[in-house]
């Protein structure tokens, strides 16, 4: 049954053209404590996207903005990285670097409503008009996907899209707001904030990107050396020249040319994919990773190859994690990753600390973690008591030790033959 609609402000819609009108529109904004944020860019063929389009709303009035026909907009990201402004966003991350490109910073507090449906009661990630549906009952139009926001002028259709984008993020906001607040979860929102405001405009130095270029498994030191060294000259090659960085030369080209470690152009001579005029400084890089010393070399990732009892307790967990976020109405899946609960499993199997993950850390460390490891540590034990619930777990506290017969089970196969 379709949620009947909110009753929404029929609210003014300015596009902004002109430099007046712009320093009308920041006027406006400098006053409003909560502003709708959303760019349109355009970024599959430049290293960093391209700003087309500045959508932002107040209580009070919508506004988009064109920045390619009001000139400077330094007054207005004054305005969206002001310490006292909430800026309400969804799935925000390239618009806040965006921001924080333009500005120098990202805006100071930033209020993701797609994070917030997350921990409260709807699904992670839903998409904005998922959102809007689901929470406020509206059906938004979202034939602009795929719309090259260069071009103008600007169509009717394009512009109703522009102002729907954040013409419902304030009443999505206010509706989440009191929800988290209702469920005592408004403090778990803002640490999630600030985590993914972080994240969002990093600099991802220590994320050591050059290992995701593909087709470097199996790699040596050395050979990962020269990876990391190309993958460095290709990202400053991009940036000079502002073009994606494998669209000038793809990962297996780069792969290919760290795995043979060329020492002259003769070599360089038969690969193909090569940008023009770029041979010396591929040269450069490859010899730069040649005259590092052993101790300089990056380090082989091990792969992970966790014994079945490893696996069979991230599972467990994984099951527990489910039934409690049903239960919580949370979005399990923005509660943990696989790879967090094969960490505490790891972590518990081997008796060593706690592993730093997001799942040991701030309102998941407090709310969520302790009760995996009840069960985990077996201080609990599940029963199903209501298979058609959608949380059919009972978790019974477990006072006695181990049964004898029990006890020798969990001991493993070679132990018991040795009893």
């Amino acid at each position: 049954m379709r949620r009947r609609p909110s009753k929404l402000v029929t609210l003014p819609e300015h596009v902004i053209a002109t430099p007046a009108r712009l320093a009308a529109a920041t006027a406006h904004l400098s006053a409003a404590p909560i502003i709708g944020f959303d760019t349109e860019f355009v970024g599959e063929d430049s290293y960093r996207p391209e700003l087309c389009l500045v959508q932002v709303s107040s209580s009070q009035a919508l506004f988009v903005i064109d920045p390619f026909a009001c000139g400077p907009l330094d007054a207005f990201w004054e305005v969206m990285t002001d310490p006292a402004k909430v800026i309400v966003v969804h799935a925000g991350r390239e618009d806040l670097r965006i921001c924080n490109f333009a500005a120098g910073k990202a805006p100071a507090k930033v209020y993701d409503v797609q994070v917030a449906a997350g921990l409260a009661g709807l699904s992670w990630p839903i998409g904005y008009a998922g959102l809007v549906s689901e929470l406020l009952g509206h059906r938004m139009n979202k034939g602009e996907t795929l719309t090259d926001w260069r071009r103008r002028p600007l169509a009717a259709a394009q512009l109703r899209y522009a102002f729907d984008d954040v013409r419902f993020l304030l009443p999505a906001h206010k509706k989440l707001t009191d929800r988290l607040t209702r469920d005592q979860r408004l403090e778990w929102a803002e640490e999630e904030f600030v985590t993914f405001t972080d994240k969002a405009v990093a600099d991802d130095v220590t994320a050591e990107r050059w290992r995701r270029v593909k087709g470097t498994g199996g790699f040596d030191p050395r050979g990962l050396a020269a990876v990391r060294e190309l993958h460095a000259w290709r990202d400053g090659f991009a940036h000079r020249v502002n073009r994606p960085a494998r669209m000038l030369m793809r990962d297996d080209v780069l792969a290919e040319i760290a795995r043979r470690l060329p020492k002259s152009l003769d070599d360089l001579q038969n690969l193909r994919g090569l940008p023009r005029g770029e041979q010396d400084a591929i040269l450069s890089a490859v010899s730069r990773a040649r005259a590092l010393a052993a101790d300089e070399l990056p380090g082989v990732e091990p792969k992970e190859s966790d014994s079945p009892q490893i696996t069979l307790m991230a599972n467990l967990l994984g099951v527990v994690l489910t039934d409690l976020c049903s239960r919580m109405k949370l979005a399990s899946n923005l509660v943990a990753t696989t790879s967090d609960l094969k960490a505490v499993a790891r972590s518990r199997a081997c008796g060593g600390e706690l592993p730093d993950v997001q799942l040991t850390r701030g309102w998941r460390g407090r709310h969520i973690l302790p009760e995996l490891l009840a069960v985990l540590d077996g201080h609990h034990a599940l029963r199903v008591v209501k298979p058609t619930s959608l949380a059919p777990l009972a978790y019974l506290p477990v006072s006695e030790p181990l049964p004898a017969a029990d006890a020798t089970l969990a001991d493993g196969p070679e132990e018991s033959a040795e009893t």
